[in-house]
């Protein structure tokens, strides 16, 4: 696990591991999430890209009467 220190500006830097396994960009979007006591960054995605991304998906959950 890498750690990083956060900045006087409230900045962290991801580390290039990480960076590059994620394949991210200078100046690409991503998503806050406070999480119980911790933070998670999730890259954002043109909705373009998400096309075909739930192909496959089982759609056989049971539900609630309500919800059919």
């Amino acid at each position: 696990m890498n750690a990083v220190k956060l900045s006087p500006k409230y900045q962290v830097v991801i580390p290039r591991d990480v960076r590059e396994s994620l394949h991210l960009i200078p100046g690409q979007m991503m998503q806050v999430i406070a999480y119980g006591n911790r933070i998670e960054l999730m890259p954002s995605k043109d909705i373009r890209e998400m096309r075909g991304f739930l192909k496959g998906i089982d759609t056989t959950v049971s539900r609630e009467d309500d919800r059919l």
